[in-house]
């Protein structure tokens, strides 16, 4: 192996010309595979147009909030490359000749390599996040009175003046200093800019990070199909918290009515399914026509995902077309709404929640935190390792009355409570199958993994 400076690489390539082919924005930049949750992942065609519309939109939003990019910044990179959410960020810090990081691949270490690295902006999917949050809240309940009192106390002023619409940077410079300055040096002392995406952010993990990471913290979303970012909340504005803000300025946005599932895009509350068209869309699926027309009508691409618009012009993503099911008393269950709402537990690290047209009752299968769940059995005179703890039978006790204290909290209907749990000691993973590279839930793959398991929860309750 021989390796150039890349002056040398210039001059040893000086007397060589080469007349490259003509590109067209209409040409086909890279085709990229979706994550295939509910089937076979298709590939997604898209033109160096879209891409660079993109780059510009991103361009265009963080200015917009009083932000930019330059050299010095950082990148963490942990995503897969293969996905439209780091694909368009790298390439954004590549535009700004800024500098890129990437993980070691273990998502256990995953804070030690942003220790590590100092990161000015991360983007995160919400398992992550998720992961972040049980482990700063069970460090902060783990110690002495004294300072969980002070934090607290500096939680609460900080967290009502951002309530009031002051700028997170000036609603607690003391207690930023004194208290929160550790979680800032414990992410590496620099980020800026948290963003999450890949799926909903609970709205107490959001409220969590915002107020201790002395950083900016906001939900965006988007698709393969749309090239990554369309929708991104505004930074530094309350209102905008548990939604993925208004529609960046380079994309159509329309509601439209999903009457099978209640949903009417023209009430005084409208939802319906988001509906995306501009020149930032996709050029289709690689060999499937036959697909592409079922998401392309009339120029709009439907994307699958129903949303709320807000008052603010922001927009909640409330539900899924495919992630839903009826009971057997005939009451439809959006289950992502529900996983986000039980998973903000601290002693959950990932929650799956089932039912089906024959059963009247939600179960879930569980992720505990290891961690916390220790704790737990010390304080309930419970030992043993956490697979142990998994099959004792009051550890399942406790976590269904959790989830219920969760329920009742939220006002949750009958129905959604979730009346027995699986615990599973092996976090949901890739080798088996189960998630997508992003952490997303692989439901089919998933029941059919656990089938045993469900049927045995079922039959507990008869």
């Amino acid at each position: 192996m021989s390796i150039f400076s890349w002056e040398e690489f210039l001059i040893m390539g000086g007397d060589h010309h080469v007349d490259l082919p003509e590109k067209k924005k209409s040409d086909i930049n890279t085709i990229m595979y979706t994550s295939g949750t509910t089937g076979d992942p298709k590939g997604v065609m898209i033109s160096n147009e879209s891409l660079l519309v993109n780059l510009a939109g991103a361009n265009s939003v963080i200015q917009s909030i009083g932000e930019v990019f330059d050299q010095n910044d950082v990148y963490m990179s942990y995503l897969p490359l293969a996905h439209i959410f780091d694909r368009m960020f790298e390439e954004l810090f590549i535009s700004h000749g800024a500098k890129i990081g990437f993980w070691r691949g273990d998502v256990k270490l995953l804070v030690d390599d942003i220790a590590a690295l100092k990161p000015t902006v991360f983007c995160a999917v919400p398992r992550v996040l998720d992961r972040i949050y049980s482990g700063l809240t069970t460090k902060i309940s783990s110690g002495g009175i004294l300072k969980k009192t002070l934090f607290n106390v500096a939680y609460k002023l900080k967290l009502d003046s951002m309530r009031k619409g002051i700028k997170h940077e000036k609603a607690s410079p003391l207690f930023d200093k004194l208290v929160f300055s550790k979680v800032k040096e414990r992410l590496g002392g620099k980020i800026r800019i948290i963003l999450s995406g890949g799926a909903p952010l609970s709205v107490a993990v959001e409220e969590f990070l915002r107020v201790v990471t002395c950083a900016h913290v906001v939900q965006g979303y988007g698709l393969t199909e749309t090239c990554g970012g369309t929708f991104v909340a505004q930074p530094n504005d309350f209102s905008m918290l548990g939604t993925v803000g208004p529609p960046v300025p380079h994309v159509e946005v329309r509601l439209e009515s999903v009457s099978e599932m209640g949903y009417d895009a023209l009430s005084s509350i409208p939802r319906g399914e988001v509906c995306l068209k501009g020149s930032v869309l996709f050029s289709g699926y690689y060999k499937r026509e036959d697909l592409t027309q079922e998401v392309m009508i009339d120029g709009w691409f439907h994307t699958g995902d129903v949303g709320e618009w807000q008052p603010n012009g922001s927009l909640k993503i409330i539900d899924r077309k495919k992630n839903i099911f009826k009971l057997s008393q005939g009451e439809y269950v959006a289950v992502e709404n529900l996983e986000n709402i039980y998973g903000v537990l601290p002693q959950i690290d990932s929650i799956w929640v089932y039912g089906n047209s024959f059963e009247s009752s939600l179960v879930a299968v569980i992720n505990p935190n290891e961690q916390a769940l220790e704790i737990w059995g010390e304080q309930n005179g419970i030992t043993g390792n956490l697979a142990e703890l998994c099959e004792n039978s009051r550890t399942k006790e406790h976590f269904v009355a959790e989830l219920s204290k969760i329920a009742k909290e939220k006002k949750l209907k009958g129905f959604e409570v979730i009346r027995a749990v699986h615990l599973d000691p092996l976090p949901f993973d890739m080798e088996r199958d189960l998630i997508t590279p992003t952490y997303k839930k692989k439901r089919p793959q998933m029941l059919k993994y656990y089938q045993g398991a469900i049927d045995a929860l079922y039959k507990s309750m008869k």
